[in-house]
């Protein structure tokens, strides 16, 4: 049984041109942090020489083969306190000369391993190689450990081939900028993985570019255990290895309930080619010429009577049309009931599905409702997706969590389907835990994600606000929803997320939402419930301004395009590390 150890995450400002500087004060940071009992030190992206590079050129003079100088200096350090340490570093490879932006990790024993960042980010290819080396998880004397570099993390396969492989921390190194930190992206990972995820961030102004300090360490229920906001210092914390290794998100085993049968299609991407030609080849299922439009969600705690639900929809159908949208989504079983849901299931063929038929058709608004299917002998947690008067499709839950599996058979199929306004996918509830599922649907070419939900756990949480100065627009202040998990899953596949969650039984506000398909465009296109109201309605916009190509990110989907394939396959294997 491995025991639970201190880590830190180091906090610090390079100089451009100051290598040997840099170090020196890294070592300093390093062995304080040693000296306070840390096992495990981070330090930020490419801490020994700075980061915005003109060219290879100007990096020449201080890139480092590995092993080499720098890294038998720092492993000393964790020989003589008994750590590891993750060194961000730019390294060349002697044999062929080529440059990357690299983590190498050093313990006691010396060098353990490097990580390749394998997803650029925008200045990067100008001198380095994407990563070679996939995403590894080492095992160490206290862990599993894992590493990952700054942009790789908006990538969702990256953070789960490495907690497929069993780590129990996330090594995160980075040169973030551009929004409050600590950021979403890194709080969704260690929790849709149930893993920590150590993070180094620089700080500090560099060619005119703010990077957003934030260093911290996050624990697998998504908490922040500590944060070093602004200036060098280090964020240090304690971790349980078989915390992590329970690999439960809200008591659910999730690695155990992933469906890898399924996820085949994670390794095509549909968005190297121009998608307005790609859709629609040979003429099959050209996408919708999109528009702008309203859309809303709707919230509210499903009864036992599905006379009573069926008022609450059309009551809250009727609010939607009145506000101008186009589309409303309800609850998980907004329909049939949380309570019985085998006793209320309703088959599609039913007087009940029958009723949301006419409402589409009288509201002239498509409707997706949750509900519980009856199919023979067969039950599915299910949403029908109702427009016109005519029942569109439906969609049967694929990912159950364990107390709907006494009920629910597991649907088998991903399903999109096509309104005038954009291609529309359909999750259930505990599906959105997985990101495999969103990311599917967007490589479908959806530019609308609808998830009817009845989440009660905690799936958000707030930002105090920060010191570092940021430019217009970008928010520095309070936000008590800073992090929300479905508002990260739109902005990781580009697509507008249209979450709708019962409301709690308390009468607090489930937080439901519509989310926008870049989750750095400031002000956000969004719209949330909050206190008592219980419905949200934004515009939402799939046009394109060029007829050629598209300019609409939702159309574009550029972390759709960046994704890195050939080192995905892990994804789709039946068998993972405990």
């Amino acid at each position: 049984m491995l025991l639970p150890f201190k880590a830190a995450a180091i906090q610090f400002e390079p100089t451009l041109f100051k290598k040997d500087a840099n170090i020196d004060a890294l070592l300093q940071l390093v062995e304080s942090a040693a000296i306070s009992g840390a096992k495990l030190i981070t330090t930020p992206e490419m801490a020994t020489t700075g980061y915005c590079w003109y060219d290879r050129e100007e990096i020449t003079p201080y890139v480092e083969s590995v092993p080499g100088v720098t890294t038998e200096r720092f492993a000393a350090l964790a020989r003589r306190y008994d750590c590891y340490i993750v060194i961000g570093m730019p390294e060349i490879e002697t044999v062929t000369k080529l440059y990357y932006n690299s983590a190498v990790l050093v313990g006691p024993e010396g060098l353990i391993g490097t990580h390749r960042k394998t997803h650029s980010y925008i200045s990067e290819p100008k001198w380095a190689a994407a990563g070679d080396l996939g995403h590894r998880v080492f095992e160490t004397s206290i862990g599993r450990i894992a590493m990952l570099i700054c942009m790789d993390i908006h990538f969702v396969e990256t953070a789960r081939l490495v907690g497929l492989g069993g780590a129990d921390v996330i090594c995160h190194i980075s040169n973030w900028l551009a929004e409050r930190t600590p950021a979403p992206y890194w709080i969704n990972r260690a929790f849709e993985n149930s893993c920590y995820l150590l993070e180094s961030n620089r700080w500090g102004l560099e060619r005119g570019v703010q990077f957003s300090g934030g260093s911290c360490v996050i624990a697998p229920d998504a908490s922040i255990l500590a944060v070093v906001d602004n200036g060098n210092g280090f964020a240090e914390a304690i971790i349980d290895p078989a915390l992590a290794r329970e690999r439960k998100i809200w008591g659910e085993p999730i690695m155990e309930q992933r469906r890898p049968e399924l996820y085949t299609e994670l390794m095509t991407n549909t968005f190297l080619w121009n998608p307005n030609d790609f859709f629609g080849l040979y003429g099959y299922r050209t996408r919708p010429a999109g528009d702008a439009v309203k859309v809303a969600v709707a919230e509210f705690v499903p009864e036992d009577s599905i006379a009573a639900n069926l008022r609450a929809i059309r009551l809250l159908t009727d609010q939607a049309k009145q506000e101008g949208a186009r589309l409303v989504v309800f609850p998980e079983r907004a329909l049939t009931g949380l309570a019985q849901p085998a006793l209320n299931a309703c088959a599609i063929a039913g007087a009940e599905i029958a009723e949301l038929k006419a409402l589409s058709a009288t509201a002239g608004i498509a409707v997706i409702v949750g509900f519980a299917e009856r199919n023979g002998e067969c039950c599915y947690n299910s949403a029908a997706f109702l427009d016109g008067g005519a029942l569109i499709g439906c969609y049967r839950q694929i990912h159950r969590i364990e107390a709907d599996r006494e009920w629910a058979s597991a649907g088998s199929e991903w399903k999109v389907f096509d309104l005038p306004f954009g291609r529309v996918g359909l999750l259930v509830g505990h599906d959105a835990s997985f990101p495999e599922s969103g990311r599917i649907l967007a490589l479908r070419g959806c530019d609308i994600i609808a998830c009817p939900s009845a989440v009660t756990q905690r799936f958000h949480s707030g930002h105090d606000g920060t010191s570092v100065h940021q430019a217009d627009p970008i928010p520095t202040g309070a936000d008590p929803l800073h992090w929300h998990q479905y508002r990260v899953r739109a902005g990781e596949n580009n697509v507008y997320f249209l979450f709708a969650n019962i409301c709690q039984t308390d009468g607090k506000a489930g937080f439901s939402g519509i989310f926008g398909p870049d989750t750095f465009a400031f002000p956000r296109n969004e719209a949330i419930i909050l206190g008592n109201t219980r419905i949200a309605v934004a515009e939402i916009d799939t046009r394109n301004a060029d007829p050629v190509y598209p300019t609409n990110v939702v159309r574009r989907k550029d972390l759709i395009v960046m994704r890195q394939t050939h080192h995905y396959r892990g994804i789709i294997a039946l068998e993972t590390n405990p």
